[in-house]
């Protein structure tokens, strides 16, 4: 395994360093920085049992572009990554099946950090398929354990045109190892049926040697059409499996999805189980 992350590093500096070396003659080794993982996620729901995906991500900075540019490249969900969705509401995390022809596609691009708070990416997807975002992101310590979290993205690509999608996070410390959290988000694009939206609310406990449990209430629906379209809750579980950077978790789930087109709800079980390489 050791050997296995230390080529995945090797190759992806070799590629961040040759493509920073383009811009200018600063060496990569003095600034430059690269870090991503390696996903692979298996699911198993009472429907359509098993699945297994693969996915990657990995953001490398620009030292020779005045240290603010960064670049990008991964497989995920397609849609995911352009309207920038938040991960607790991915279909991987809502315990989804997704179909990895249809759904997921190669992307990478470039972007820019115009202030802290502020960047700007251009990128491509399933091929020269472009897209930009520009996204703003915040937070303010409400009271010594309360916290907010904003998020907003503003994207356009071929397909959806223009959109945005809006991430609100509000988290109150219980104690130094426990944490209640909600969290909401919203999509709309110009092209649409309507505005997408998720909510979750959960309590959050870490525990020592980087563990954490977790148990969430979820709920997703879409204006215009099923006003809620799934609801449930989930449990999860993280853990090094190996030191601190390979990390396993177990995800259950009981859900009440339904489809416009279906007169009721079907209850429906899910586990997932995911291992992820940090490098």
């Amino acid at each position: 395994m050791e050997a296995t992350r230390d080529t995945t590093y090797a190759a992806t500096h070799w590629l961040a360093s040759s493509l920073d070396g383009l811009f200018g003659d600063e060496p990569f080794e003095n600034s430059g920085k690269v870090s991503g993982y390696l996903r692979v996620n298996a699911l198993w729901d009472e429907f359509y049992g098993s699945n297994v995906n693969v996915r990657f991500r990995l953001r490398a900075d620009l030292p020779n572009l005045e240290g603010r540019a960064y670049a990008f490249i991964g497989q995920d969900n397609e849609r995911e990554v352009v309207t920038d969705q938040p991960e607790n509401f991915s279909r991987e995390q809502l315990l989804i099946r997704e179909n990895r022809r249809e759904d997921q596609s190669f992307f990478a691009g470039l972007g820019y950090d115009v202030m802290d708070d502020v960047d700007f990416r251009i990128g491509f997807r399933g091929g020269l398929n472009v897209y930009v975002q520009a996204r703003y992101r915040n937070q303010w310590a409400l009271s010594p354990r309360d916290t907010l979290f904003f998020r907003e993205s503003l994207f356009w690509s071929s397909k959806d045109s223009l959109g945005s999608t809006t991430v609100l996070d509000y988290e109150h410390a219980l104690s130094r190892t426990l944490a209640a959290r909600w969290s909401t988000s919203g999509t709309i694009t110009r092209r649409s049926d309507g505005f997408e939206w998720h909510s979750g609310l959960g309590l959050f406990k870490e525990l020592p040697g980087l563990r954490t449990a977790a148990v969430e209430a979820v709920v997703q629906g879409r204006t215009g059409s099923v006003d809620i379209s799934n609801y449930g809750v989930r449990t999860s579980w993280r853990q090094p499996i190996y030191r601190d950077w390979l990390l396993g978790k177990v995800t259950l789930g009981h859900f009440w999805p339904k489809e416009r087109e279906t007169p009721s709800r079907e209850e429906s079980w899910a586990i997932g189980l995911t291992v992820d390489m940090y490098f």
